[in-house]
Formats: C-alpha cells, structure tokens, sequence
C-alpha cells in the first residue's frame, strides 16, 4: 500500500520509528508525552511505535517525572544492551579493535602493533591486517560474551581514500601504506567470521573521528568544521551543511613547500612531511636532535616534547625550534582549510595531535591567523577535540549505528550498504542542537 507521497506505509512506519529512536537517543529520557511534540508524532502513533519498541526490547523505562495537576509520567531511553556495535581504527602503527553497546561504552577493547618499536614499515601486509581484525573481532566478542545475533555491524576506519564497488563492497587505496586497491570489505567477507546479516562499514579514519567529534565531542553546536586527525600522518574531515556528514580530504597531501622534503605518498613539499609524528622525528633527528632508539613514535614524540619543554634546566633548543617550525607549517595548513571552506571550529585530533596542541596551539592559532583571509580567521575557532584518541574507534562505532537507526531499529534485511545519508545529516543537526 502507498501514500500519495509516494512512500509505502511501511516507509511512514520506519520513519516514525527512527523519529522516535532519534529524539530519545539525543534528547532522552523522555516521557511518551514530550515525544509528541518533538518528533511531530499523533499520541496515538507515539504510543504505538513506544510499544512496538518496547516489547522488542530496544526501548526500556527509566525512572518517572511528576507532572503538573496528574499522575507521574514515565521517562523512556533507548536500551544500551538492545544492540552492540564494534569499532576499528586500522591506524598507522596499530590496530585497535573495540567493542561498545548502544549508548557507546566501551565494553571490551584489544591493540595489535603493526610495527616492532623503532622500526618503520613503508607497507602493510593485507594479510597481517585482515588476520588481526579478524582476531580482534573474535575476541572481544568472547570477552564479553556478545553473540552475533546482537551485534548491529562492524565500522572500520583506516587511512587512505574508500571507494566502492558492488562486487567488492569498500575498497582502499592507501598510498601512504602501500595498499593499492585493496578490497579490504571482500577479504574480511571471505574470512566468514561474520555471518551475512552483520554488516561491515569502511570509511576513512579521519572522516570517522570527525563524526564522533561533530555529533559527541568538540563540535556539537557547530554547522561547519574541519576536524583533523594528526598521528604518525596527517588527515582531515570537512563538514558543512551542504556535505551531509562531512567528507574525507586528503589534506596531508597539500603542497606547503615547493620542491620540499619528500612524502610517504612519493610527492615533495606535502604538509605532511613536515608536520606528521613520523616526519616530526625525523626532522628532529636530521637537525642534530637525539630521539631514542628503539621506543615507538608515540614514546618519542613524549620525549621530544619533554626535551623541548624540561619541567626544570634549559630547553633543547634543536628540539624547540622543529616544533616552532612544525606550529608554522600546521598553522599555514589551517589556513587553507580557513580560506577553503570557512568552518566555524577546527578540532585537532589524534594522539600526536593531543600531545602537541597542549603545548603549542596558541602559536598555531597565530600563524593560521596571519596566513588567513581576515574576515573567515575572524570567525573561526581552533580547539582540540574533546573525545580523546579513542575518537577514530567511536566514529566507526557510530557507521553501524546510524544505519541501523536509518532502519527504524530494523534488523538487516537485504545487503550490506552506506549508513543512510538522510539520518547521518539529521543526526548531526539533533546534536547540533
């Protein structure tokens, strides 16, 4: 049966049901009564999708509010066990696999290291990559006792851009670790870890952690930022109004220096072979500095930071002048990003960029300023994200959950596909609120 707009009564039935979910996931506890005016929901059809809802478990009661001249009405929530979503950051040193439940508490969490300490890898085997998500996976499953039957999908953010096909599903090309076309989707499909009911997400890692941050951290309130993810590499996602959830650019790759120093993607002058952790060490190393051996980039990057900024006795001045340096180039970055697209906020992210915006972020608000338009570096505000370098791991989280909003709390009926685009934008602007 159809409506005269087109849409079936089932289509209205799952909007209703998404409408609900929504407004409860952001906004709840609420009681059946406040859902009506925020979801523009008849009480009757309040009534009937808080029961259907209810008797399938993925909403629960949660406490009672008085209300004026009646009885106590009672608050609702969306069930945090109702489902389980797992989240993967395939990063450039390691692999972190975590499990959550609906309301994004992490319940189980495993690491697996792509490289030895101090050794840099210019390649990732697939095949080392593929076996470590499919352990991760099963084990933090078993940790927790999740059966597959509740798990919503599995999200995955790595480095690189995604494309899709419908034969393959994602497809990654990450210049920076070697993987040209790799159908990541297909390989961990034919592991057959996971039945087909479960669905897998593959997106860009910065694009992840800008989500996460533009629906939960730093960028809630905000209609435009550019979130950057600063680790071993450099990356960004910019979201506007006018791009839906935001999208994935390449913006380590821009050309700040003129036949400058050579990048991991093989091109000179790249922002990110001057302002990435790895990049930063080597520069570093290269103008007389001592980095330690044999530790990880993360320990490193501590230590050049500690000699750079000693809590007693004189700096190391080679150390400081590479992050003066490093401040200016990043801050000439910003200001593309400024210029470009004019966001209100600009959210640093990553673990390396946790660690240096604490010591440096003024002097990179600055040179962003000076290399900017005035009247966009008027408007627009630097900060540091607010989730933490588990960001990338809760954005990929939220691909599986998004979708299985967009369904009306649905289970999977047909082939995996994209998180619905509509619900990830109306997503976006109940956090915004």
């Amino acid at each position: 049966m159809t409506v005269r707009s087109g849409r079936t009564v089932r289509d209205l039935r799952r909007e209703n049901r998404t409408a609900v979910l929504q407004r409860l996931y952001f906004d709840g506890p609420l009681s059946r009564f406040a859902l009506g005016p925020t979801t523009g929901l008849s009480s009757g059809s309040v009534s009937n999708v808080v029961s259907e809802l209810m008797a399938e478990g993925l909403v629960e009661e949660a406490g009672s509010v008085d209300s004026v001249g009646g009885r106590p009405r009672t608050l609702l929530r969306v069930s945090p066990q109702s489902g389980h979503m797992i989240g993967i950051d395939v990063g450039e040193t390691r692999v972190r696999i975590e499990l959550f439940d609906l309301a994004l508490t992490e319940l189980a969490r495993v690491e697996r290291p792509l490289a030895t300490a101090g050794r840099r890898i210019d390649r990732y085997d697939v095949d080392v990559v593929v076996r470590h998500l499919r352990e991760g996976i099963a084990e933090v499953l078993e940790q927790t006792g999740t059966t597959v039957e509740r798990l919503l999908g599995v999200g995955i953010g790595v480095p690189g851009i995604v494309a899709r096909t419908p034969q393959d599903g994602a497809i990654v090309h990450g210049q920076t670790i070697g993987w040209d076309a790799v159908p990541l989707e297909r390989y961990l499909r034919e592991s057959e870890l996971l039945p087909e009911t479960v669905p897998y997400y593959v997106d860009n890692g910065a694009k992840t952690l800008g989500q996460a941050e533009m629906w939960f951290g730093a960028g809630r309130g905000a209609q435009s930022a550019a979130v950057v993810l600063f680790g071993s590499g450099v990356g960004a996602c910019v979201v506007s109004g006018d791009m839906g959830p935001g999208r994935a650019v390449e913006w380590g790759h821009l050309t700040v220096r003129v036949r400058g120093r050579r990048c991991r993607c093989g091109a000179q002058g790249c922002l990110e072979a001057y302002a990435g952790a790895e990049a930063l060490l080597e520069r570093w190393a290269e103008a007389g500095g001592r980095p330690p051996a044999g530790v990880d980039e993360e320990t490193a990057l501590t230590a050049m930071l500690a000699a750079a900024y000693p809590a007693e006795g004189p700096a190391d001045e080679t150390a400081l002048t590479v992050l003066e340096e490093t401040a200016e180039y990043l801050g000439a970055g910003f200001s593309d990003l400024i210029n470009l697209f004019q966001p209100e906020r600009i959210l640093v992210g990553g673990w390396a960029g946790l660690q240096l915006g604490r010591r440096f972020l003024d002097s990179v608000r600055a040179h962003a300023t000076a290399y900017s338009l005035r009247y966009p570096a008027s408007h627009v505000r630097i900060d540091l994200g607010t989730l933490g370098p588990d960001a990338v791991t809760v954005g990929a989280a939220i691909l599986p959950l998004a979708d299985f909003f967009a369904r009306g709390g649905r289970p999977l009926e047909s082939e995996p596909k994209e998180p619905n685009p509509a619900w990830q934008t109306n997503l976006q602007d109940r956090a915004a609120q």
